[in-house]
């Protein structure tokens, strides 16, 4: 089979990803063997591909929001040949830990992320646990479902962590592929929501997806932000959102990676604003974003890339040449 390798990451303009010829996987006990059909990219992929964060082995497929069919089922894994499922970050977990135990499976210490301890989906196919797909919603195409496997489910955690209550105030820091489709969500629940982001691209994509304001960071927003969410890698940014928060605020990161936080005044967090991590997301979170996704009729906005083309398509996302979302199609 056909797949974009990783084994040596590097600077994603010198094509960290190499073409290579793979052998066809076979599904085991409890697993499936898929096709891939779309694979979206992500800023975990971005991160992997050029070593700010370290498989545990290499060479690795990366890819983590993979749409697929069903080929064949291994012994004890229960589903039908030609059933469309998403794969998403979260692979596997024990079930027996305290993390597992309390349901947070997305903090288990021996978890096994997709495209990152496993092949995954920058391939023709690939090999996944049967009991962590998920359902797709039948309204989207392959495209369109892709970016709800990691963008979509770990925005929806990130509303979570925020603690975002109907009718807040929310600022979104940042607004490529997981905050486009984070918006939608919170103005459901009939929040007001506030866009930061420098590039005039997505400055734009906001305001046509009905973001109550748009601007830097450096402006002057109408209001105090009850919650906020930073979907940018950028530590220095966490001073100033913290400056915007009501007091009682709780601000989220939504990073896996994240440049260093400089120092700051401690009235910056005083007044007991919250700073919350975001850490992977959990088989609940997907299946209920999934099922708001589909409630919602939430239809995100991509750009599609031949396999082939995984490089470019990650050089795209690490310089902000995306309006939203970059698909792979294999």
């Amino acid at each position: 089979m056909r797949a974009q390798r990783l084994t040596k990451p590097g600077p994603v303009e010198q094509s960290p990803l190499q073409a290579a010829d793979l052998p066809n996987p076979e599904p085991g006990p409890g697993e499936v063997l898929l096709r891939v059909l779309a694979c979206g990219v992500c800023h975990t992929d971005l991160h992997l591909v050029e070593g700010e964060l370290s498989p545990p082995g290499l060479p690795v497929v990366p890819g983590h929001q993979v749409v697929a069919e069903v080929v064949r089922a291994g012994d004890g894994a229960d589903l039908s040949p030609g059933t469309r499922v998403g794969v998403p970050w979260l692979g596997w977990a024990c079930g027996r830990c305290g993390f597992c135990r309390r349901g947070e499976e997305n903090l288990c210490p021996q978890a096994r992320f997709t495209g990152f301890h496993t092949d995954g989906g920058f391939a023709e196919e690939l090999i996944a646990k049967a009991e962590f797909v998920l359902p797709l919603p039948d309204h989207l195409t392959d495209a369109q479902a892709a970016p709800l496997l990691c963008a979509g489910i770990i925005g929806y955690r990130s509303l979570r962590r925020a603690e975002l209550l109907p009718g807040e105030t929310l600022g979104l820091v940042g607004f490529g592929a997981s905050a486009h489709l984070t918006l939608p969500v919170a103005q459901s629940w009939g929040c007001r929501v506030f866009v930061f982001t420098r590039s005039r691209q997505h400055q734009d994509l906001a305001r046509r997806l009905g973001a109550d304001w748009v601007g830097g960071v450096e402006g002057e927003p109408p209001a105090p932000l009850d919650r906020a969410i930073l979907f940018a890698p950028v530590g220095e940014l966490i001073p100033a959102i913290l400056g915007r928060l009501r007091p009682g605020g709780t601000l989220a990161i939504n990073a896996i990676h994240l440049s260093p936080i400089p120092s700051l005044p401690y009235d910056r967090l005083y007044g007991e604003r919250s700073l919350r991590t975001v850490a992977n997301a959990t088989r609940r979170d997907g299946t209920e974003f999934l099922s708001l996704a589909s409630e919602l009729g939430l239809r995100p906005t991509v750009a599609t890339y031949p396999l082939e083309e995984a490089n470019a398509a990650l050089a795209d996302l690490k310089h902000s040449r995306l309006e939203a979302a970059a698909v792979l199609l294999p």
